[in-house]
């Protein structure tokens, strides 16, 4: 498979300041050496508890925010060197799905703007050109026409979502960061929201980054699933490698986290102690052994390498070590 993205050794720390005098006082270790590829027209699920980094690294590889360290590759060129022009034009192939539908839109805006608003950004002005693209997009997200002289607040949550991944493939770009696109709506609209990120994919050929913490909806749309713990890549296979065949204990923790009702399946529970270390004064060693049940010496001294156990399955665990 092509590669779309590859993101080399990437870390990102945030200071920590106090007072009014502004004095770093310490790191917030967001990112911690992370490397990834994307594949072309893929889904790549990114899974993992609260703090682990999930957004900021979508956000990372949009170049909306700026790391410490490491390389952003988007067809083998590094969008963390790109000067203003030429990152505008990166903006138009990648493009953001926000989390929160009520947030992201602007309310004082009609619908027919708010499409419209990539298009002046961009420097597109014929009308024609922009009528008939919006038209397109309405269509293709499965909304009318009379929906463009409407406020947002006039609309559910699903339909605020619609509208929203319409405004991000208005200018049809090849890369989507979807973070956690339907964590806030409800169950059933969860799964129409889902198919329509589907059909889109296939529609226009998109590359997608799926940022979610519920693994029912990652191992629905997700081709590769990667789990995130601390700022880490934990381990990344194929989908159905990743929940059949998974090799690192926090994967297992979080598939045990899912309820089980029948009693066939039901397996061998690991339960994690504790809550997520500081992500400003992490463990040394691996990132996980705190909580780990299958700890050894060595996991407290030294971080363990990122171990290829199957083309395609990486996990950073020394129990893969060979």
């Amino acid at each position: 498979m092509k590669t779309l993205f590859e993101i080399k050794q990437l870390n990102m720390n945030y200071p920590v300041t106090d007072g009014l005098l502004g004095n770093i006082t310490g790191y917030i270790y967001a990112l911690n050496n992370v490397n990834l590829e994307i594949y072309e027209n893929e889904i790549l699920g990114l899974v993992g508890e609260s703090g682990s980094g999930k957004s900021t690294l979508g956000n990372c590889i949009l170049k909306l925010l700026t790391p410490t360290s490491g390389e952003v590759l988007f067809k083998d060129v590094n969008i963390l060197n790109k000067k203003k022009n030429d990152l505008k034009n990166f903006r138009k192939k990648a493009q953001l799905i926000f989390q929160n539908p009520y947030m992201s839109l602007d309310p004082r805006m009609k619908i027919y703007d708010i499409l419209k608003e990539p298009f002046i950004v961009h420097g597109i002005k014929n009308k024609n050109e922009i009528n008939e693209k919006i038209q397109k997009i309405i269509k293709l997200i499965g909304m009318t026409d009379e929906v463009l002289s409407r406020f947002p607040h006039e609309f559910s949550g699903g339909q605020r979502q619609r509208i929203a991944i319409a405004r991000a493939i208005i200018l049809n770009p090849e890369f989507i960061v979807a973070d956690e696109p339907v964590s806030a709506l409800d169950v059933s609209i969860q799964a129409q929201i889902v198919n329509l990120l589907l059909e889109l994919k296939k529609h226009l050929n998109l590359t997608m980054l799926f940022i979610s913490h519920d693994l029912s909806v990652i191992k629905y749309i997700s081709d590769r699933i990667a789990v995130m713990y601390l700022g880490e890549i934990a381990e990344i296979a194929p989908k159905d490698t990743l929940f059949l065949n998974h090799k690192h204990p926090y994967t297992q923790a979080l598939l045990n986290a899912v309820p089980v009702i029948s009693e066939k399946k039901k397996t061998k529970k690991i339960f994690l102690p504790g809550e997520m270390p500081s992500v400003q004064n992490p463990p040394k060693g691996c990132k996980f052994h705190t909580r780990c049940p299958y700890v050894m010496d060595k996991c407290r001294i030294k971080p363990p390498d990122f171990y290829e156990i199957t083309p395609g399955h990486k996990v950073r665990c020394f129990l893969c070590e060979q």
